[in-house]
Formats: C-alpha cells, sequence, structure tokens
C-alpha cells in the first residue's frame, strides 16, 4: 500500500512539474537565424483540381492530410465546388467534400474517430459562423452555431478559427477573428455538440485574446491559442488556467503540437511595423523549455501582397505542411 501511495505522489509531482515548466517558461528574443534542416517537395499533391485560398491543414492518425480550402476568391457560399480534401502520404486525392455548406474556410481538425471538424469564420448568404462535424466519408453528422449569424451567446460563433481535441474527445474550438464583437475566447464542447465551457476573453491582458487565429492540443492536454494580433502564444490548462504567453514564436496565424512535444508556428505577418525584430517563417522548438530550434525562411514568390502559408501541421514521420491562402497552395516540408 505504501509503495503504491508512493508512485501515486511521483506521478502527481510529475504532472505539477510539468504544469509549472510550462508556466514557467518567459518569452525569448524572436529567432530568425536557426538552422532549416527541412527541404521543400515541389508538385507533391495530386487533386482533382487546383487548390482555392487556404489556411487549414491537418493530418489524421493515417498521416492522411486535411485540406480545407476556399473553393475561389469568392469563397465558397455560391461555390458549388467541394472545399474539403483527403490527401493519402503517397499525394493522392482519396476524398473530397463538403460542397454546399460554407461561406469561407479557416481551421480544420480531425477527432480520434476519424471525423472532421470545420470552421466556418465568416457570414455570407446564410451560411457561415458554424463548425460542421462530418464523418470521414463526408456526412454532415452536427452543426454547432446558428448559420450566418455571428453571436454573443453559448450557441452562436463570432467567427470561429480553429479545432482540437483533448485526450477525453471533447473539442476545443477558439472564436475571435477580428469581429466588433469583442468576443474572443476558448470553448470547450462534447463530441455530440453539448457546450460545456468557455475561458478567456477579448483584450491584452494576461490570458486575454485579441484574434485567436489558430490552436493546438499537447500530450497533456494544455492549449495553445495563436493570438496574432497579440504577436504571442498563450498557453492553457484544460480547465483554461492561464500558464505561459509565448513570443519568441513571432506573430502567429498557425501552430501545431506533434506527440513528441516539438510545437510548429506558422508566422505569415511578422514585419517591422506590426512585430519589430521578427521575421515572418516557420519556427519549431520544443513545449518543454519554449526555445526556438529550427527557422524556416518564407518559400519563393512571396511578396508584399502575397504572404507565406498560415496554416501548418505535421505528420508522425515529421513531415510539414504549410498551407497558404494567396498562394493557393500547400507546401510540403520534409527533413
Amino acid at each position: 500500500m505504501r509503495k503504491a501511495y508512493s508512485t501515486l505522489a511521483l506521478a502527481l509531482l510529475a504532472s505539477a512539474g510539468l504544469a509549472a515548466a510550462a508556466h514557467a517558461q518567459a518569452s525569448y528574443p524572436c529567432v530568425n537565424d536557426a538552422p532549416n534542416p527541412y527541404k521543400m517537395q515541389s508538385n507533391w499533391a495530386q487533386t482533382s483540381r487546383p487548390f482555392g485560398p487556404t489556411n487549414a491543414v491537418t493530418v489524421d492518425a493515417h498521416d492522411n492530410l486535411w485540406v480545407f480550402d476556399r473553393c475561389g476568391d469568392d469563397g465558397c457560399s455560391k461555390s458549388n465546388l467541394s472545399p474539403i480534401f483527403e490527401i493519402g502520404p503517397d499525394g493522392k486525392a482519396k476524398a473530397n467534400f463538403g460542397s454546399g455548406q460554407f461561406a469561407s474556410a479557416h481551421g480544420i481538425g480531425v477527432d480520434k474517430d476519424g471525423n472532421v471538424w470545420a470552421a466556418d469564420f465568416q457570414s455570407k448568404d446564410g451560411k457561415g459562423m458554424q463548425v460542421i462535424k462530418f464523418a470521414p466519408d463526408g456526412k454532415v453528422l452536427l452543426k454547432l452555431g446558428k448559420a450566418g449569424e455571428p453571436g454573443m451567446g453559448n450557441d452562436q460563433f463570432n467567427q470561429p478559427t480553429g479545432v482540437a481535441f483533448l485526450s477525453t474527445g471533447d473539442a476545443v474550438i477558439i472564436e475571435g477573428h477580428g469581429s466588433k464583437l469583442n468576443k474572443s475566447r476558448v470553448d470547450i464542447y462534447t463530441k455530440d455538440g453539448k457546450f460545456l465551457r468557455s475561458f478567456a476573453s477579448h483584450g491584452t491582458g494576461d490570458g486575454q485574446l485579441t484574434e485567436p487565429h489558430a490552436v493546438a492540443v499537447d500530450q497533456e492536454d494544455r492549449i495553445y491559442v495563436a493570438d496574432r494580433t497579440a504577436n504571442r502564444i498563450n498557453v492553457y490548462d484544460k480547465t483554461g488556467k492561464f500558464l505561459a504567453s509565448w513570443k519568441q514564436f513571432g506573430r502567429p496565424s498557425g501552430v501545431f503540437v506533434d506527440k513528441n512535444d516539438m510545437i510548429y508556428v506558422a508566422d505569415s505577418q511578422s514585419e517591422e511595423k506590426n512585430n519589430p525584430g521578427c521575421k515572418m517563417g516557420i519556427r519549431v522548438g520544443s513545449v518543454k523549455d519554449g526555445k526556438v530550434m529550427y527557422y524556416i525562411a518564407p518559400p519563393p514568390g512571396v511578396t508584399d501582397k502575397i504572404p507565406p502559408p498560415e496554416g501548418i501541421t505535421v505528420d508522425s514521420h515529421g513531415t510539414i505542411y504549410a498551407a497558404a491562402v494567396q498562394m493557393k497552395e500547400v507546401k510540403k516540408y520534409t527533413k
């Protein structure tokens, strides 16, 4: 019995130590010159049509890539195109669905059952402001939010931008993409769509959010929110307790944490006016110490009007997929 108590005590101390470590990590200077062990792969995807504007990508348990694009320059609300793609590790498209459901794509996540959750952040033609859950074959399973209607209630979204999942299967949904409603927060729903709780509020203080643009969850159920216009990543525990705020990863548009506690951040906006000392690009580090280990410079073709990728995800082999809105491409990087 004494041994069992000792084991439990050690486990609790280890858990507390991990939380304390995340809380203790301070921001470091933005890193623009770390090594780059990655090489960009060209012409890797084989799809039935070219990608439209996209910043939403994720991978599932089988290393299939899921891409959620905006159909065309005018969005999806009047398009007959299907904006959700499933692409195998070999680059070949396996599925394409979602026609007629969306206004404009922003975030995508795949839960442990293989279901696809897609966040539609705009409102147009009676569509948008929803998160829609699909079965892997494209069947609509549930819709959260009121179509085309932003709002302050728990049954409404104010521009939802990202979806991730806790180990319990509960969905973590962020909202607040620059709207005048000033509702920027993190929402937790069951897998069946029941609202459980929310945390954070609109603002610039500790734990607050100004423009939550992407979200990730690590193996300890810590939640990482890319608060883009505040030039930081906010870290919370699963209950919503604020743990840390990191600025060393730049002005984050996209964030992903893999099973090895590596964090990948896409910075598509840093410049001297809005984030002095930081350059655009992809930064890779560890959630254990918050330090940036690698830096990938923007790909060729970036201009003042064509920024680098915003969305980011990583498969089990460490292959990075980065989605660029204006470029209408998903860049692939391998070590």
